[in-house]
């Protein structure tokens, strides 16, 4: 790399809320703590005060809007480039890397920086998504991505791509952690209808119906009439005009005499306390998931979680907790299983390589890696 410090820079459409975004403030963070220089570039946000005050510079541009009028930015983003002159250009979602990309195209090639992409998720397969897969190295989120970019589209060189699971601090979320009994206290008065006894099923999901939430209540039934004094927690908001699913689950719940026991919580920043406190987490999604990131911070916490065997969760709980998988639509499994972590709690494997320190180490090494390349090769099918 020589003298001089790199320059790294990730585009995404905004820094509001999300793990794109978490994502991107924990490898800012990584690329100063490392002496370089981290840039941002993003549409703005809620998140762009704590990107500064950890150390990174942010360039207000607004990129990620689906409209051709964006691309009056190119020429403009180009004549950036070429000021700035960065060693590393880091795409983190579709539109920002179309714009990335045709301004970098335009640029002399021995003035290029090294091109970088993240596939965060199962993208729909079209021409439009396929610019994820064009980086000179494109970083998988999960093992699952990698087969799914592989599978899906055509031309991508293998040798490309990296995969980085995404981490947690472990520190942040402890083995053995307990709210303290303050919180104890008002926590149970948002349970109405349980006791101290009562086993506490959780869901920490989005409330929309692929996420799991209807074979949860389903779960929870079959609980109750075999005796179990157990409720069902389900943590998470639900978006404007979808209040449509939520009124189905409780209509389900109804049906089955189990709507005292299904409790809705909304959306929580306290999701952590109610992790620990909670005897089973549930991961029933219809469709797989690239990541879980709650997954995880459950099983940090040593609560166990039941997961359908498929996408992200699989990997996970492959490495920590075995047991938890279910083959996916398998609901008796999924019973089965939790029943039987009520009454025998399992063991949780405390050594796992889902933390955050290796997220930002791994991805560090991939801009080390294009930078000690003095040849700047062509990411397939983008000449």
């Amino acid at each position: 790399m020589g003298d001089r410090t790199p320059t790294i820079v990730q585009v995404l459409p905004a820094l509001e809320s999300g793990g794109v975004e978490r994502g991107t403030l924990e490898i800012g963070r990584a690329i100063v703590e490392a002496g370089w220089r981290s840039v941002v570039v993003s549409g703005g946000g809620r998140l762009v005060d704590q990107l500064k005050a950890e150390g990174s510079e942010h360039v207000t541009w607004d990129l990620g809007r689906k409209s051709f009028l964006t691309l009056r930015h190119i020429r403009p983003f180009r004549r950036f480039l070429r000021e700035l002159h960065p060693d590393i250009l880091h795409a983190r979602s579709r539109m920002p890397a179309w714009m990335t990309w045709l301004a970098w195209r335009g640029l002399p090639k021995h003035h290029r920086p090294r091109f970088v992409t993240t596939v965060h998720g199962p993208y729909s397969v079209n021409a439009y998504s396929k610019i994820m897969t064009r980086g000179e190295r494109v970083i998988a989120v999960s093992k699952m991505i990698r087969r799914y970019i592989l599978d899906n589209y055509q031309g991508v060189d293998p040798s490309c791509i990296r995969v980085i699971h995404r981490g947690i601090a472990p520190e942040d979320h402890p083995r053995g952690h307990r709210p303290d009994s303050e919180w104890r206290t008002v926590f149970r008065q948002d349970l109405p209808g349980t006791t101290a006894d009562t086993k506490l099923i959780t869901i920490p999901a989005r409330i929309t119906r692929w996420k799991g939430q209807l074979a949860g209540v389903e779960v929870l039934a079959q609980l109750l009439q075999e005796g179990y004094d157990v409720a069902l927690l389900l943590v998470g908001e639900v978006k404007d005009g979808k209040d449509g699913f939520r009124q189905e689950l409780e209509m389900r719940a109804t049906a089955l005499g189990v709507q005292n026991r299904v409790i809705f919580l909304g959306h929580r920043k306290d999701i952590r306390e109610i992790l620990a406190v909670s005897d089973v987490s549930l991961s029933l999604t219809e469709k797989p998931e690239a990541f879980g990131r709650v997954i995880v911070e459950s099983l940090s916490l040593g609560t166990p979680v039941v997961a359908y065997d498929h996408g992200g969760a699989a990997e996970q709980l492959e490495v920590m907790l075995p047991s938890g998988r279910v083959p996916v639509g398998d609901l008796q499994g999924a019973i089965q299983t939790v029943a039987d972590f009520l009454r025998t709690p399992p063991t949780i494997a405390t050594g796992h390589p889902f933390t955050l320190d290796q997220m930002q180490r791994s991805t560090l090494a991939v801009y080390e890696e294009l930078l000690s390349q003095t040849h700047i090769q062509e990411p397939s099918g983008l000449t």
